[in-house]
Order: C-alpha cells, then sequence, then structure tokens
C-alpha cells in the first residue's frame, strides 16, 4: 500500500504525483481544440469566429453533462480508499448510463443550429459556417462524455499515465487530420470548417477505444462493463443528485464565457474573433488549474474515505499553493507579450490583422488579472467535490457569474462603452467574487465534517 503524505514536501510531491500528467492530459486535449483555432484562423476570420460562437455552443451543453462524469471522481476515489471494488463498478456504470442518456437528449435541437443562432443576434455567414460545423461536431456528444466518464474513473484509481498519452496521441492525429482536411492537403478534400469537426469526431471516437481497451486489459478486476445494462438504481440517484449540480456549475462559468461571446458578436465580426483567440490562451491556461482541481479532488476524496482531516487540509493548502503559483507566472506571461501571443493566432497576410491583433491584445492583458482568483475558484471547487458537497458552491458559483459578473460585463462593455474591454472587466469580477465564496465554504466544510 502506498504511503500516505503527512508533511507538506510529501503532499507536494503526491499532488505533483498525480496532478502533472492530470495537467498534461488536459493541455493535450485543450491542444486539439487549439490546433482548430489556429488553422481555422490561417483558413478566414469568418471561419475563425464560426469556430468560436459554434464550439461554445457546444461547450455549454457538453460541461452540463459531464457533471454526471466528474461525480464518479470522488465517488469513486472514497469507495477505491475503502477498498470496494464492487462499489467502484456500480458508480462508474451508472455515470456512463447518465452521459449516455443526455448525450440523446441533447443531440436533437442541434439540428436547428443557423435559427438558433440568428435568433441571438448572429451574423447569417458566420450562423451559416457554424451550422455546417455543428452537424458534424454534435455526433460526437456522446462518446466525448463516454471518454469523460472513463476519464474520471480512472484518475480516482491513479491509473493517470494512459491518460496523458491517449491524450498526446489523439492530439497528433487531430493536428493531422485537420491539416489534411481543413486545407485539402495530401490529396484530401479542402473542406474548411467541416474539415475540422470531422477531425474532432475522429478522434473522439479513437479515444474511447483506446480507454476502453485499457479498462479491459489492465483492470480486468472491476469488470467495468459486467451486466451493463442492469439498472441501479440506488447508485444511479447517488450520481445524479452529486452531478447535475456539478454541471450546472460548470454551465454557470461556461455560461458566463458563452453569454459574452454572443455579446462580442453583438459588438462585432472582429471582436468575436478576438475573444476567440484570448479565450483560447486564457483557457490553455486554466487546463493546469483543472489538473490541479482535479488532483485536489482525487485527494480529497480519498481523505474523506479514511476520515483523515489533517491530510486533507494539508492537501488542500498545497493544491491552492501550487496553482496560485502558476497563475502569477502565466500573468506575468499575459501582461508582457499580448500581441505576439495573440499574432501566433493570425495569418500573416490576412486583411484584418493589425485590429485583430490589437483588439485580442487588450483582453489577454485582461486576461492576466483574472489568473490569480479563477485559479483560486476553480481549486475550492474541486477539493469541495472531493467533500462530495456540489449544491450550495452551485448556488455560490451562479450568483457571482451570473447576477454579478455577467450584468457587470454588459454595464462596462455597452452602457460605459468600454466595448470588449469592458466585457471581459465584468467576467474578472464574476471570477473574483466566486473565488471568495467558494474558498470560504471549502474551510467551512473542512471542519464541519471533522
Amino acid at each position: 500500500m502506498e504511503r500516505i503524505a503527512q508533511s507538506y514536501p510529501e503532499h507536494i510531491r503526491a499532488v505533483a504525483k498525480l496532478g502533472l500528467p492530470l495537467i498534461l492530459s488536459n493541455v493535450a486535449q485543450f491542444a486539439i481544440h487549439m490546433t482548430d483555432t489556429i488553422m481555422l484562423g490561417w483558413y478566414n476570420v469568418t471561419a475563425l469566429a464560426a469556430s468560436t460562437i459554434a464550439g461554445t455552443m457546444l461547450f455549454v451543453v457538453f460541461i452540463v453533462g459531464a457533471g454526471f462524469a466528474q461525480a464518479v471522481t470522488p465517488l469513486v476515489a472514497s469507495a477505491a480508499e475503502e477498498g470496494d471494488e464492487t462499489q467502484v463498478r456500480r458508480v462508474t456504470r451508472m455515470g456512463l448510463w447518465l452521459s449516455i442518456f443526455y448525450g440523446l437528449a441533447v443531440t436533437v435541437p442541434f439540428f436547428w443550429a443557423k435559427d438558433i443562432l440568428i435568433a441571438i443576434g448572429q451574423d447569417a455567414d458566420v450562423a451559416q459556417l457554424a451550422h455546417y460545423y455543428l452537424q458534424i461536431t454534435i455526433w460526437q456528444m456522446i462518446p466525448a462524455l463516454i471518454v469523460m466518464t472513463l476519464k474520471s474513473f480512472l484518475s480516482a484509481l491513479e491509473h493517470i499515465s494512459v491518460l496523458l498519452w491517449a491524450t498526446v496521441g489523439t492530439a497528433v492525429m487531430n493536428a493531422f487530420v485537420n491539416y489534411a482536411l481543413i486545407f485539402g492537403n495530401w490529396g484530401a478534400p479542402e473542406l474548411g470548417i467541416r474539415g475540422a469537426a470531422i477531425a474532432s469526431v475522429t478522434v473522439t471516437i479513437v479515444s474511447v477505444a483506446i480507454l476502453v481497451g485499457y479498462t479491459f486489459r489492465v483492470l480486468p478486476q472491476y469488470q467495468l462493463f459486467k451486466n451493463f445494462l442492469r439498472s441501479d438504481r440506488e447508485i444511479l440517484n447517488r450520481v445524479f443528485r452529486l452531478g447535475w449540480p456539478i454541471g450546472l456549475t460548470s454551465l454557470a462559468e461556461g455560461g458566463l464565457f458563452s453569454a459574452s461571446a454572443v455579446m462580442m458578436g453583438w459588438i462585432g465580426a472582429i471582436e468575436l474573433a478576438a475573444h476567440g483567440i484570448a479565450i483560447q490562451l486564457a483557457s490553455l491556461t486554466f487546463m493546469v488549474h483543472i489538473g490541479f482541481s482535479q488532483a485536489a479532488t482525487v485527494r480529497a476524496g480519498r481523505a474523506l474515505g479514511r476520515k483523515d482531516p489533517v491530510s486533507l487540509r494539508r492537501g488542500g493548502v498545497t493544491a491552492i499553493c501550487m496553482s496560485g503559483l502558476f497563475a502569477l507566472v502565466t500573468s506575468a506571461l499575459f501582461m508582457l507579450f499580448p500581441e505576439f501571443l495573440v499574432s501566433l493566432f493570425v495569418d500573416p497576410d490576412e486583411p484584418a490583422r493589425l485590429t485583430l491583433v490589437s483588439v485580442g491584445a487588450q483582453l489577454v492583458v485582461i486576461a492576466a488579472l483574472f489568473q490569480i482568483v479563477d485559479a483560486a475558484q476553480v481549486l475550492a471547487l474541486g477539493l469541495l467535490r472531493g467533500l462530495q458537497d456540489t449544491a450550495v458552491p452551485m448556488v455560490m458559483a451562479t450568483i457571482s457569474y451570473w447576477v454579478i459578473g455577467l450584468p457587470a460585463s454588459y454595464v462596462l462593455a455597452f452602457w460605459f462603452g468600454y466595448g470588449a474591454a469592458g466585457l471581459w472587466l465584468g467576467l474578472v469580477v464574476g471570477l473574483a467574487v466566486a473565488s471568495v465564496l467558494l474558498m470560504w465554504r471549502f474551510w467551512k466544510q473542512l471542519f464541519k465534517q471533522f
């Protein structure tokens, strides 16, 4: 049995051992989306704007269903710490059930994507291209949720190397397929935004095959797919009760950025494209904090399973500090090199390049402001999920993002006339409030639990 971390140096090593592969896996996963953004930006600005708004719609729907997958992590971690293999299987199987049911339910509305986009005020050309993209990528919804559930299962059991290498492999594959299908290279047809969509669906299906194969070969003792069609109402209800607040919390945050993309579209196509680039950069750094948050969930879940308040407290402080240190570094980079970072996403021959880089650089500088508060709020959420506390954090997050953050964005952007920059400053306000409330909740729950 692995030694339980006691001192802070041991906790640093434990969080790093679990968190680093998760971070690299998240970054590799994000590289798939980053590749789409860069290559579509090289293709043309309209395609980039369309993929930004389409990806936003898809992501908002996905993260709600992903809550059921994320609920698997603390429940499996706690069961594994107690040595209950049957419980591990039951939780994961019902997590897969809920993911599949949800995926089936949300597919249908996307057939009317163009009408929806035009109804919310998007440019007709952008809406048409986004519609083409979504008609293909919606078919990755169920496979993507299955991947998310299996990743939660494997993370809770600390089998994380497979997640890293599978994601790196599919990211490389995505780059090659994108290069071939977007631009028509190597004898492939030039499909533009449709090519990016086909690449995304392909790599998601490959990811499912890799993780299922690994589970069969390396973890046969859990018999994960044994009696897969058998209903388990008790565990289904438990995963559902824990998962839906996670999904809605993610929706509250993701929806904040999605609503900001819609409002940015009201300002103009250039601003929307710049928003897409800045979001990609901010999201890339956020992948690191998500990795620390996922590690914190597993560590907290295991500490809860063995009723170890000292490890829970020290592990929480360690993860928060490690994530905060990285946030300071990325804030400095965003402040020092905003134009350079934005220019990586724009074709040198793009007629609107100077304007796009100028607007994007302003947003990247503002993104530097919310690195620390964004890190703090996602770490607090991860720790609270490890404690299986999700309902109250959902309310706190929703108030922070939608009652405070989004109205602040609208007022600063449109009433005070600060445009794109004002819209992003409102995001900083919402994230800052969330970080304070959620951190307070974690420390309150820690002392209450023990």
